[in-house]
């Protein structure tokens, strides 16, 4: 791979200092460096709408994993959540297009989801809540300026790193089956197959063909086959529906109707909702560990996804490499914030991105074909509200099983490897908290290591998380013996 390959902005700024840029080429072409990578305007084209429509299903999504209570008992309308939601990763997006020039988009990560919903609610408002994501969108950028990123993500053994990414995809995974109603909390057992040890009623068992239709389109590599799959869905259920099979008290989101246009105004009523302060009956150390674990759900996959993607692009070398890298973290980062202050979680790349670069995206100009799709859908909000729960539910699941594709990395022979990773996917979903199960990993880790003999291969960052994590899990214990309550 030659110099120019590798760094065509470089190549375009020093135009004028010897590099002769060719002639004719629109200013479209000059700007996304099209010609020099390699690719046309109707490639980029072709490639942003693909990854929309491989994406796209996180405007149901991300409504229906932050539909819950906080701490006031108060909850985020769906369709303002539908438009914020919407409104963040167009804006981001449109963001890594424009100043990134890579082919990556981004929209609100359902690990960052998944925290906010199961963690930071229920001690806090909702406002509060996205005043976390902005606060963990900013140390994040910090990170990327300091140059520390980098060298966290070096420093968690890659083994863990895997392990945190299957974790989430369980944890995401067990929402869904919850959602749908498949999995219900038992009389006397914890969970058990729907309400009474048997699936109860029709929107269950179309959350279940939904999934099965979704799981089919993926072996047979058929591209959106999440989109296809909630889509397909969703017409079954409208019809089942209409033609009264299904009771409209059935439906967990109420019926798959449409009332009134398809089209309306966006509702931005969440926009700005954000708090900061008031935590006094959290904790300081409980704000701090939750800043912590949203820092972590929002960190691990980007970079390697970035990275992963670019490589598919033949943007990136061996090393990794790629030009454009520390804008496209930064703007990754500052997608926290943006999400917060939207009132739609944070923002994270996401791997469909690598969907776009398979039909011949490599340029920023991909991403700006999918940011403009998902700014359109902000008009498109009722037609996106008729989806209900249980086959929005379904993608949750796959999502899931995707992340969990993490476990081929993993040397499952080796112990120190084998039982942190263990403890780390397990306790994620069995806790209903994600930084529980990287606290257990990260312990174990290291006495494990530790009774190899093997101390000097862990890193001063791993000692320190480890004394981070066992304050966590002495955390109640440590307030009782100095008085706090």
């Amino acid at each position: 791979m030659t110099q120019q390959s590798l760094e065509p902005e470089t190549v375009a700024e020093d135009a004028g200092h010897g590099t002769r840029v060719p002639a004719g080429r629109s200013w479209l072409d000059r700007y996304f460096h099209i010609s020099q990578r390699q690719s046309t305007v109707a490639r980029e084209v072709r490639g942003g709408i693909t990854t929309f429509m491989a994406m796209a299903y996180i405007l149901l999504l991300n409504p229906l994993i932050l539909s819950g209570k906080d701490a006031a008992g108060d909850t985020l309308g769906q369709k303002a959540l539908i438009t914020a939601t919407a409104f963040a990763a167009a804006l981001t997006t449109l963001l890594m297009g424009f100043v990134g020039k890579v082919p990556l988009a981004l929209a609100a990560g359902l690990s960052v989801s998944g925290v906010l919903s199961s963690q930071v609610a229920p001690e806090m408002t909702w406002p509060q809540a996205m005043g976390m994501c902005v606060m963990y969108g900013a140390v994040i950028m910090l990170l990327v300026v300091t140059g520390l990123r980098e060298m966290i993500m070096n420093a968690i053994p890659l083994a863990l790193k895997h392990g945190i990414t299957m974790g989430i995809g369980l944890f995401i995974a067990l929402i869904g089956f919850y959602k749908s109603g498949f999995v219900h909390q038992g009389k006397a057992t914890p969970l058990t197959l729907g309400p009474a040890g048997e699936l109860a009623g029709w929107p269950v068992l179309l959350f279940a063909g939904t999934l099965l239709l979704i799981f089919m389109l993926q072996a047979r590599n058929v591209p959106g086959a999440i989109l296809i799959g909630i889509v397909s869905g969703t017409v079954v259920a409208a019809v089942l529906n209409a033609a009264g099979v299904i009771d409209k008290d059935a439906w967990a989101s109420g019926a798959p109707e449409l009332h009134g246009s398809a089209v309306s105004m966006p509702d931005f009523s969440l926009f700005g909702e954000v708090e900061f302060g008031g935590w006094g009956e959290v904790g300081a150390m409980t704000i701090g560990m939750i800043v912590f674990t949203l820092v972590l759900a929002g960190f691990f996959d980007a970079m390697a996804t970035i990275i992963g993607v670019g490589t598919e692009a033949k943007l990136a070398d061996d090393k990794g490499r790629m030009p454009g890298l520390s804008k496209a973290l930064f703007i990754d980062g500052a997608g926290g914030a943006i999400g917060g202050v939207a009132g739609g979680s944070g923002q994270t790349v996401f791997i469909e991105s690598a969907t776009g670069v398979g039909e011949g995206a490599r340029t920023g100009l991909a991403s700006v074909v999918t940011g403009l799709f998902f700014a359109a859908c902000l008009f498109f909000t009722p037609l996106t509200a008729i989806v209900p729960q249980e086959v929005a539910s379904a993608a949750l699941v796959v999502i899931g099983a995707m992340m969990l594709m993490n476990a081929r990395h993993v040397d499952w022979a080796d112990r120190a490897t084998a039982i942190p990773v263990f403890l780390t996917v397990v306790l994620m979903p069995f806790t209903y908290t994600i930084t529980t199960g990287v606290a257990a990993g990260v312990i174990s880790y290291v006495a494990i290591k530790t009774a190899q003999g093997k101390a000097r291969e862990i890193g001063a960052f791993m000692w320190g998380l480890t004394v981070v994590f066992l304050i966590y899990f002495a955390l109640n214990p440590i307030e009782s013996w100095l008085g706090v309550h």
